[in-house]
């Protein structure tokens, strides 16, 4: 009786059980850190990744012009409070507003809560590769194209700050991650959240993360393009292997019962 009682007080708080928990933490920290050690330590050719760079510079101008410039302007010229905005969003775009969001999952939703740990991991596996099959220098180290790194010039944390150099690697613009991963957290929560409010906020969230890794020198629109594209085929390809998988289950259910 009394192991039933300590049995569904932890059910109360970890729907999985505490064990479970501690195993998501490991998988997804694990998965981080070689992630993060895989980007830095990466093979790459300094010489390709501002080729590839600049290939693209070329690119935006016969298509759209850079109009990455035209917007670190705009937020340049609106004042500190915008730059610092934009800076506090590429940084916890990709790991503090994605951990957040996969822990309340966890714990309010926890039956969609592996498909969208397994979805973010894809697509991160998935860029990582694109990161060593195309290394590629963000704006940020074009300044002669008129780019500016605003996490340099407007905040103490950059690229070069202690273990952010270690684990970072500076030619991983193509295709954006943070892009494919707010485009993710924003598809998986709209249906989840319940107040209108909430479903508001989620669905201009990837338009926001977009717009601030141009604005902080980032990434190229051609990056996010690509991260967007990455998203839509992980997240249409989980939805094709769920879809045969129930099927296959509803075949060997029907065999089984004949």
């Amino acid at each position: 009786m009394a192991a039933l009682d300590r049995s569904s007080r932890w059910a109360r708080f970890f729907p999985r059980g505490p064990r479970d928990l501690a195993l998501q933490l490991g998988i997804w920290f694990g998965f981080l850190l070689l992630y993060q050690v895989a980007r830095g330590v990466a093979d790459r050719e300094v010489g390709e990744a501002f080729g590839n760079g600049r290939a693209l510079i070329d690119l935006e101008r016969s298509l759209t012009g850079l109009i990455e410039v035209d917007i670190q302007r705009l937020v340049l010229g609106a004042g500190d409070g915008l730059v610092q905005l934009v800076n506090w969003t590429y940084w916890n775009s990709q790991f503090t507003v994605i951990g957040i969001a996969l822990l309340w999952v966890y714990f309010a939703r926890n039956d969609s809560f592996l498909r969208f740990r397994n979805t973010l991991l894809l697509a991160n596996v998935l860029g990582l590769i694109g990161f060593m099959a195309m290394p590629t220098a963000p704006p940020r180290l074009f300044p002669e194209h008129g780019f500016v790194d605003t996490l340099a010039s407007a905040s103490g944390m950059n690229h070069g700050s202690g273990l952010i150099e270690l684990a970072s690697n500076q030619f991983a613009a193509m295709p954006s991650l943070h892009s494919a991963d707010a485009l993710i957290v924003a598809i998986v929560l709209i249906p989840l959240v319940r107040t209108p409010l909430a479903k508001f906020a989620w669905a201009l969230w990837p338009a926001w993360v977009w717009f601030a890794v141009m604005a902080t020198g980032n990434h190229f629109w051609l990056d996010i393009a690509a991260g967007v594209a990455l998203a839509g085929v992980v997240l249409l390809g989980m939805a094709y292997a769920e879809r045969r998988l129930a099927q296959r289950h509803d075949v060997l259910e029907r065999a089984a019962i004949h």
